[in-house]
């Protein structure tokens, strides 16, 4: 078991600043999703959760602009009847901040379609690997369940790298990305454990490195054109087993 050092009063002032939405802006969970377009009148809808952080609810970008929505945008377009993403999503949250909002707001039914993008505020803010792997193995079974116990209709995505943008100095992108990388492992490692699928998108959230256009305003998070490559890999892979 790894440790990252790094005291609590650090890592959460450090937090603020790196993961949250400035004071003037509106948080991009707080915004309403452009509407998917939907099969004609009548259709049944297949349903979609997605749960994260500033990933999954693509902060920096608008709501069409989120993976989420692009993938079931382009499943749509194959005429496949998925519906609008439901998100259990927020801005620096940590695999416990997941866990927590979910238990304290448990979404009601099950659902056709689970994603889960989760891990780098873990990794920003110093958390125990060992911690890290003990919520991200109660999270995965939680998409499960929400998934009517249906481990291949969830969908975990890795962790992108975050030392392929400005936000992180030259000194210290080997350190950044050697840790994501270890958090990556677990969460891989666990999921495969499981027989659920896993989408590797940390190569080419390091494309960054070499195209600006890859990232958001902040210079920290991602484009809507990174989210389109992202959901590309995850619309086929849900289209399989629906």
């Amino acid at each position: 078991m790894r440790y990252l050092p790094l005291s609590r009063l650090a890592a959460c002032v450090l937090s603020l600043l790196f993961f949250a939405a400035t004071a003037c802006e509106k948080p991009a969970g707080d915004a309403a999703p452009a509407p998917v377009p939907t099969p004609p009148p009548g259709t049944a809808l297949k349903t979609y959760l997605a749960l994260g952080d500033s990933y999954t609810i693509g902060q920096g970008v608008a709501p069409e602009e989120r993976f989420p929505y692009l993938a079931v945008a382009a499943l749509q377009a194959q005429g496949v009847a998925l519906g609008m993403p439901q998100y259990i999503a927020t801005t620096g949250w940590t695999s416990a901040n997941l866990q927590s909002a979910i238990g304290a707001q448990p979404p009601q039914g099950t659902f056709d379609v689970v994603s889960l993008l989760i891990g780098v505020n873990d990794q920003y803010q110093g958390v125990d690997t060992g911690f890290y792997r003990t919520r991200f193995t109660q999270l995965l079974a939680k998409a499960v369940e929400l998934a009517a116990g249906r481990p291949s209709h969830v969908f975990v995505l890795s962790i992108p790298d975050y030392s392929a943008t400005p936000f992180v100095s030259a000194s210290q992108k080997p350190r950044v990305s050697r840790e994501i990388g270890w958090f990556n492992a677990i969460n891989k490692e666990v999921t495969l454990q499981q027989g659920i699928p896993y989408i590797d998108i940390t190569p080419l959230t390091r494309e960054a490195a070499t195209d600006p256009t890859l990232l958001a305003p902040d210079g920290l998070h991602y484009s809507g054109k990174e989210h389109q490559k992202w959901a590309s890999l995850l619309a086929p892979a849900v289209k399989a087993v629906l």
